[in-house]
């Protein structure tokens, strides 16, 4: 007896399905009830609307304009109510919490540190207030019935001079809860390789880093960040199709010619952070049936799924992979490949990955996959009674 061929999975098996997080932004992810709370507790008066549900209507809107920059400007109010110990922690609890709720096991959430002292608080009272708040998040988690593991990431503002202090204090929290180093902001303008001495640092402390590159700035971004900086990951990549000569990029294969750049992205196994939805909204591909995460996946790029700002984009973990499967027709087979991808990528100990991925990763697939034997048997007509069987 043939197996079935996998079936496309429903929004319900999406959202129970175990996912891993690379690129998820804190101040990108608030409730939009959180916002309003917090506004309205420190005095905060500049918010452009006062109801949570116009509010997260009006972060979407304002985000969808096809630029970096504009979409950029949203989180000027989303930084300005975490700037107390209290809401950085109320806000990574509740993002610990929503992604828990959403099926993520594994999440490695960044933030910039410099961008939340405006209330006082110092660059190592910030980290322990996020700290703190994860830990909260991941408890809260546990009483709901989920499990998840959420590491930080410092980022450094590429535009600003701060990058060597943030990687200092990387370092300092890589064993408390920090797991790696991140560069944000625009690309245009602000190359990686003005922070070199920060990377150069962290690689003498055999640190980890992923570098921002490759969203809007194209493949001289993504050179840089590999070949003088030494990333480990690319934060988007999408740009690295514009090394790649194809018909169809959306998802064929076919005549498929790789350039010298795409060709060691692949061959080196670099992890593409990609974020479907926020690359339609900053103009980095024009629709989820086009953009370039189809072929590279036909490609075996190391390529993951992310949300980068749950908030502007209007989305999760779970809504991601809903669009790709209606645009690529993926599977659970598919879902587990980006998912296994991801924790592959991750920036804590080999063997808690590898731990995360057979314990955890492949059983809650393999459940998902066969609950078709558990319909098949459920819509299966009843089998007769022995005396209506012996009338036959």
């Amino acid at each position: 007896m043939q197996s079935p061929k996998p079936s496309t999975p429903t929004p319900e098996q999406i959202r129970r399905a175990p996912k891993a997080l690379l690129h998820d932004h804190l101040d990108g992810g608030l409730r939009p009830g959180t916002i309003v709370d917090i506004a309205r507790a420190t005095g905060y008066d500049a918010l452009p609307e006062t109801d949570p549900d116009k509010l997260g209507t009006w972060f979407r809107e304002a985000a969808d304009s096809g630029s970096l920059e504009r979409y950029l400007e949203t989180f000027a109010h989303t930084c300005a109510v975490m700037q107390t110990r209290d809401a950085l922690f109320r806000v990574a609890a509740e993002c610990a919490e929503d992604l828990a709720a959403d099926g993520v096991v594994y999440a490695e959430v960044r933030y910039a540190p410099e961008q939340h002292l405006e209330g006082g608080l110092s660059l190592e009272e910030v980290v322990e207030a996020v700290n703190d708040g994860f830990r909260e998040g991941e408890r809260r988690a546990r009483e709901d019935g989920n499990r998840i593991r959420v590491g930080a990431l410092l980022t450094a503002m590429r535009h600003a001079a701060r990058s060597q202090e943030i990687a200092e204090l990387a370092n300092r929290y890589r064993d408390l809860g920090v797991v790696g180093f991140d560069i944000a902001g625009a690309e245009a303008g602000y190359p990686p390789t003005r922070h070199l001495d920060a990377f150069e640092y962290l690689k003498r402390e055999n640190n980890h880093f992923t570098i921002h590159a490759g969203e809007a700035f194209g493949l001289p971004s993504i050179w840089q960040a590999l070949q003088w900086c030494g990333a480990d990951r690319l934060g988007h990549g999408v740009r690295i199709i514009d090394d790649i000569s194809a018909e169809g990029r959306g998802g064929a294969a076919a005549g498929v010619k790789l350039g010298r750049l795409a060709s060691y992205v692949r061959d080196k196994r670099v992890p593409l952070e990609m974020c479907p939805t926020s690359n339609l909204q900053t103009g980095a591909a024009s629709s989820y049936a086009e953009h370039p995460i189809g072929l590279l996946r036909r490609l075996h790029f190391r390529v993951t799924v992310n949300t980068d700002n749950r908030l502007m984009s209007g989305t999760s973990m779970s809504r991601e992979f809903e669009h790709l499967v209606e645009a690529f027709d993926y599977t659970l087979d598919d879902m587990q490949w980006f998912t296994v991808n991801a924790m592959k990528s991750a920036f804590i100990p080999f063997d808690e990955r590898l731990a995360m991925i057979n314990e955890v990763i492949k059983p809650g697939y393999a459940e998902l996959k066969a609950e078709w034997l558990f319909r098949q048997s459920a819509a299966a007509p009843p089998v007769a009674s022995d005396s209506v069987a012996e009338e036959g």
